[in-house]
């Protein structure tokens, strides 16, 4: 991987390839929204219990205009602002060549979270397109379009000419996210205006599901795949597997978006090609999962110290899970107990946040001590602040998928609505305290991260700084 170019290309220091300001702002922001987007779920999460506790007059502090500020500001605020600057950092490590444009890119980083910000200020007043994932106004979905065009057009452009004539899985998996979320963006700007009725739904699925599937998914799976081996200091399980993963998501993912729409009027042929790709989506899930955990193979002893490990392989484990929710999900006689209730928000928690927000933090973990020449201020408080996010997002996964079931086996019975209601509150109330702990748990992350930007630089201690375990040669860069 970006470790063997050191052998193979001598006198190349890869880290002064890196263009760290870059990288850091993208990061800061990154942190910041880890403090505010998952808050506001938890605000929400209060109000299934007491309704009125924000108050009742204010209209922008209702649940349904809310909502979108957690969703968007989790997905385009913590999310996507932790992966871009981390891929500022792997890709010219992973090329051997710097980025092109160096003075685009911090305008860049600003540029994309002014303009989050701006959209996520605007939702509570109404400025809302009505689509999941696709609320933002018009002046906040170009300049965001923009960014994502320019930073594809740098990447692409560093790939084009790296050193190393093997193409990394890694890199194959941003070429996907990049390329294809440029095109999905442009879908999400002219959707609200063009299309309409059944036809507005049925593509409204597959943008939100692009979004999910052609955006954070291949990007979670960028992440993992380089910082996962040099974590541990092993080369990637299987190469060719990797690449199984990579091609099953392309061919099967882009079918699944109406898999939420069953018993709809949209066609029950384009129903049913979402079932059958949606099963067919174990293919890169199992891919991916015997890849990450035959790549920690004999790594397990040291385990216990390696946070940015531990991150990653937590997430992966929540994926596990919540990939299995999701196919079996789109199955007819599954969805039928399950469709509208907490099963599905389960699943979402699951894979959005337990896996690649988590994978993000992992990523975040390793990268930033290095982007600050620091070590780590302190093991212990990331130590709790990884065990913190883990039992709040394992509850809540645990929670809302009883919930779910129970619920919806409840309104198959024919028990009144507003009885369900009430036999859910318990659950609910779990799952506000499962996310309270997550939160204190993100909080702990982002202060030890601030601290390790403000110690002293820890001199003469650049084993500990930079001491992830060497990847063995022809290991994972192959």
């Amino acid at each position: 991987m970006a470790e063997t170019l050191r052998g193979r290309f001598a006198g190349i220091d890869l880290d002064e390839l890196v263009d760290w300001p870059v990288v850091r702002t993208w990061l800061y922001w990154g942190m910041f929204w880890l403090l505010v987007a998952p808050s506001v779920g938890v605000a929400l999460s209060g109000l299934f219990n007491y309704p009125d506790y924000l108050g009742t007059t204010n209209l922008g502090l209702t649940f349904g205009r809310l909502r979108p500020v957690h969703v968007n500001g989790v997905i385009f605020g913590a999310f996507s602002s932790l992966f871009i600057g981390e891929c500022y950092y792997l890709v010219p490590r992973l090329c051997g060549v710097r980025v092109p444009w160096p003075q685009w890119s911090v305008p860049l980083a600003w540029l994309w979270n002014v303009s989050v910000a701006a959209a996520l200020i605007s939702l509570p007043f109404g400025e809302n397109n009505g689509l999941e994932a696709g609320e933002f106004p018009l002046f906040a979905k170009i300049p965001i379009f923009l960014v994502v065009a320019t930073a594809t057009a740098q990447f692409l452009i560093t790939i084009a000419r790296r050193l190393e004539p093997p193409l990394y899985v890694a890199l194959w998996y941003l070429i996907g996210a990049f390329v294809w979320t440029t095109m999905n963006l442009v879908l999400g700007m002219i959707l609200p205006y063009t299309i309409s009725g059944i036809n507005s739904a049925a593509f409204h699925g597959l943008y939100l599901h692009y979004i999910v599937g052609l955006w954070i998914t291949p990007a979670g799976y960028v992440l993992i795949y380089n910082f996962l081996p040099i974590s541990v200091g092993n080369p990637i399980y299987g190469h060719k597997l990797s690449l199984v993963g990579f091609w099953s998501l392309a061919l099967f993912y882009p079918f699944v978006g109406i898999h939420h729409y069953l018993y709809s009027p949209i066609a029950d042929w384009a129903e049913t090609i979402a079932i059958v790709t949606s099963m067919l989506l174990i293919i890169p899930v199992w891919t991916v999962l015997v890849n990450f955990f035959g790549t920690v193979m004999g790594r397990w002893d040291a385990f216990g110290k390696n946070l940015p490990a531990k991150f990653l392989i937590m997430g992966s484990l929540m994926y596990l899970v919540g990939c299995f929710q999701g196919s079996t999900e789109a199955l007819r006689s599954i969805q039928q107990p399950t469709h509208f209730t907490d099963f599905v928000i389960s699943h979402s928690h699951l894979t959005v946040f337990g896996t690649f927000v988590v994978w993000a933090m992992g990523g975040l973990v390793y990268v930033w001590p290095r982007a600050c020449g620091r070590e780590l201020w302190s093991f212990t408080m990331g130590n709790w602040a990884f065990w913190l996010i883990t039992v709040g997002i394992s509850t809540m996964g645990l929670v809302l998928t009883a919930a779910g079931l129970q619920q919806g086996f409840q309104w198959m019975a024919g028990t009144e609505w507003l009885d369900t209601v009430i036999s859910m509150r318990p659950y609910w109330l779990v799952r506000t305290v499962a996310g309270v702990s997550m939160d204190i748990g993100m909080t702990l992350l982002v202060i030890n991260m601030m601290m390790t930007a403000l110690t002293r630089p820890a001199e003469a201690r650049e084993g500990a700084v930079f001491g992830a375990a060497p990847v063995p040669a022809g290991g994972a860069g192959r």
